[in-house]
């Protein structure tokens, strides 16, 4: 599962029309920082970055030069640009230990679902180390669930090829042969409705256990107190 709410840099130079060399530039003066580079060593960056992007090409289409913008930048910032901690905050990577944390998981767990093809971070740190968007918290409680009902890592890994393979219909759906969409969406649904039928499986359970244990809460409890009485009556006699 790879969640898709980073962008690269040749989708950025898309986004705000500008020529790839302009966006370098403006990386070495230290004006635009990505976030990390993908495996394949493509510098990848956070949608505020874009917004930043789009401001400083709006500097230089007003007449700026670069140097110019420098001045501003360190004078006043970026014209408009004044972001909400939160909003930093949700578009920060994530390192390994931070997801964890966020799961509720050990490191190694995420590494392990990483080893077995689970999720594929596309982010790397500039000192080589892995990085996850927001979106992973929630992708990383989905194979959590998947555990809880009953799926070893294996069908895990299965659902969640299924998964990337559903983004990339959906992002073209002429990207394989029509029989073989078909044949991949006919799998789809399979799994779906398998997955409801151990849902159903495991809310039938719930309910159950639901019942016997509210039940012999209350049975404990009169215990309890029949116990208690025992006790005062114990303690009546041996005065």
């Amino acid at each position: 599962m790879t969640p898709k709410n980073v962008i690269f840099i040749d989708e950025l130079i898309g986004m705000i029309g500008v020529e790839e060399t302009r966006v370098r530039e403006w990386m070495e003066s230290g004006l635009l920082h990505p976030i990390g580079q993908s495996e394949d060593g493509q510098a990848v960056f956070s949608m505020l970055q874009v917004e930043r992007a789009r401001k400083i090409s709006r500097l230089a289409t007003m007449g700026y030069n670069q140097a110019e913008i420098r001045r501003i930048v360190r004078k006043v910032g970026i014209p408009g640009e004044n972001p909400k901690p939160d909003s930093i905050k949700n578009h920060q990577p994530l390192t390994v230990g931070a997801l964890a944390d966020r799961v509720g998981v050990s490191p190694r767990t995420i590494k392990h679902w990483e080893e077995k093809g689970i999720i594929e971070p596309d982010m790397r740190s500039e000192g080589g180390f892995r990085l996850y968007s927001e979106s992973f918290v929630y992708l990383c409680q989905l194979v959590r669930d998947l555990q809880l009902f009953g799926y070893s890592l294996d069908e895990i890994k299965n659902v969640s090829d299924m998964f990337r393979m559903f983004m990339t219909l959906q992002a073209s759906l002429d990207a394989l042969p029509w029989e073989s969409v078909n044949e991949h969406l006919s799998a789809m649904l399979r799994e779906i409705s398998n997955l409801d039928e151990r849902m159903a499986m495991l809310k039938t359970g719930i309910r159950r256990w639901e019942g016997l244990l509210g039940k012999k809460s209350r049975e404990i409890t009169t215990l309890q107190r029949r116990n208690h009485k025992r006790k005062k009556a114990a303690k009546g006699e041996s005065h």
